[in-house]
């Protein structure tokens, strides 16, 4: 894409440290390497993190899905990507190295702005640790876009705890509506404690144009974009009620 110009070139694909999926201290680590189908073939990943195992088939193609990473997604950054927004939904850690050694960073605090991360000059993306889906806690990833396999116009990563058809601790990140993926704190809010229906969809909807502003792009207005977000809210809220 034309964002950089690097003197080197450094193959990685060879460093099976770098690759794999396993769990470990209460987390799934996944490592940067893993591909999009080893994640899709997962089941480690469907049991324990089912929002990825969602998110997964709406990478790209089959064939784009064979080579590329979860690290390569995560450290582009690109706005309108799958794994950022489940990453954020999830609290997700990424695991950072360089020459003064590891740390760890905090999904909510990696994504800077446009393709800009927290990653460091020579640092390197090790793995994405997510951690283990919860008693009572489901999941919901919905993206519209043009074309199968396109960049999504808008989605939704949705992750919520659902206890006597009450629920609590939502999590809404949004793909496609900023510089970066989004948490809609204010729409999560709006269902807080409360029992699915119409009403309730309803203030959730109407509270998340506070949280968030879409850019237009090439062929939708910014309006356009909202309008696409609260519909597809819905849509996710009503899956996670079932």
């Amino acid at each position: 894409m034309r964002l950089s110009s690097p003197e080197l070139l450094v193959d990685i694909t060879g460093l099976k440290e770098l690759s794999g999926i396993r769990v470990q201290n209460g987390v799934l680590r996944i490592g940067a390497l893993t591909r999009h189908c080893d994640i899709e073939r997962s089941t480690e990943v469907a049991r324990h993190v089912p929002l990825l195992a969602q998110a997964v088939v709406h990478v790209a193609h089959v064939a784009i899905r064979n080579a590329g990473t979860l690290g390569g997604s995560i450290a582009l950054a690109d706005p309108a990507a799958e794994y950022p927004a489940c990453a954020l939904a999830l609290d997700a850690t990424f695991v950072i190295a360089g020459a003064s050694g590891e740390r760890r960073v905090a999904a909510r605090d990696f994504f800077r702005a446009l393709y800009s991360t927290a990653l460091g000059s020579g640092e390197l993306l090790l793995a994405a640790e997510f951690p283990l889906l919860e008693p009572g806690y489901r999941s919901a990833f919905i993206e519209l876009a043009r074309r199968h396999g396109d960049y999504a116009i808008v989605g939704v990563a949705a992750h919520v705890r659902v206890e006597r058809s009450m629920m609590s601790d939502l999590r809404l990140a949004y793909l496609g509506v900023g510089a970066t993926p989004v948490r809609a704190r204010r729409a999560a809010a709006a269902l807080e404690g409360k029992v699915y229906g119409p009403q309730v969809v309803a203030a959730v909807q109407d509270a998340l144009g506070k949280d968030i502003d879409p850019m237009p792009d090439l062929y939708h207005s910014g309006a356009t974009k909202l309008h696409l977000a609260r519909v597809l809210t819905g849509r996710a809220l009503a899956a996670l009620a079932q």
